[in-house]
């Protein structure tokens, strides 16, 4: 973020909230529009090659405005918290208004999990995207894509908008973790537990990518200079990891289900 002084900053917020100084704004606007950048390459990951990065960008941006517009010093809230709960609001609200995946990438989704059911049920084994690109005659580069592509859309479908009521925003989103039942807390140390287990299975480099962008929050670009790689071939661990452990935990989400009954 552009360097400003901690005093600098308290008095560009101060003629910002009390008169809604211009020049103030676009300084705290410059300041933040790093988070926006952030953000935008984080969940651009996940998206095809036909959403535009300026488009997100633009909706990242909205979302910083927005953030600026409702912000409440007084609050014991930092506004970069605050702006990236906005920003990625925005961003998640507006691709499920646009329903940026296209009818044929759905279908072929779809027909890449048909073709690991049937498969897995030939050979009764996990079967690698080699064997499901031959299968349906398209690249590996095609089934890793296609199916993250997938699971995204469907997280998307989850209520990550920002709300018109903020007071309620705030009360969905900042959960009291005292008001957690113990058998909620067993479940997800449970589940936390598998997917530490699954994540292992996963190579050396692998690994180290997921820990870099979901535990540490780093960029690609920071990643890709932290191991030495581009950052199209960290995009490439980054989609191949997803997908192995999203096969991984389904069929062991089938084990469970069979020795439940």
């Amino acid at each position: 973020m552009s360097q400003l002084t901690s005093g600098e900053e308290q008095l560009y917020w101060k003629n910002w909230i009390d008169c809604r100084d211009s020049q103030a704004g676009d300084i705290l606007v410059r300041k933040y529009m790093p988070l926006v950048s952030y953000h935008v390459q984080r969940i651009s990951v996940t998206l095809p090659k036909n959403v535009s990065r300026d488009d997100i960008r633009s909706l990242g941006l909205m979302g910083l405005f927005d953030a600026l517009e409702r912000f409440d010093p007084t609050r014991d809230l930092k506004f970069d918290t605050y702006a990236s709960f906005r920003i990625r609001g925005a961003i998640y609200d507006g691709l499920r208004k646009e329903d940026w995946l296209p009818r044929s990438a759905r279908e072929k989704a779809k027909k890449i999990e048909a073709a690991v059911e049937k498969l897995e049920q030939q050979h009764m084994r996990n079967i690698s995207p080699k064997e499901i690109a031959q299968t349906l005659d398209i690249s590996e580069e095609e089934v890793y894509s296609s199916m993250n592509e997938h699971f995204f859309a469907n997280v998307l479908s989850m209520d990550e908008s920002p709300q018109e009521n903020e007071e309620k925003e705030t009360g969905f989103h900042i959960k009291d973790t005292k008001a957690i039942l113990p058998d909620e807390q067993l479940e997800k140390k449970e589940l936390y537990q598998e997917l530490a287990k699954i994540i292992e299975t996963l190579n050396e480099k692998e690994q180290l990518v997921l820990q870099l962008f979901y535990k540490e929050e780093l960029t690609l670009t920071e990643i890709g200079q932290v191991m030495g790689l581009s950052t199209s071939r960290i995009s490439q661990i980054h989609s191949k990891s997803i997908f192995k452990l999203r096969i991984i935990m389904k069929n062991h989400e089938k084990k469970e289900d069979k020795n439940q009954r």
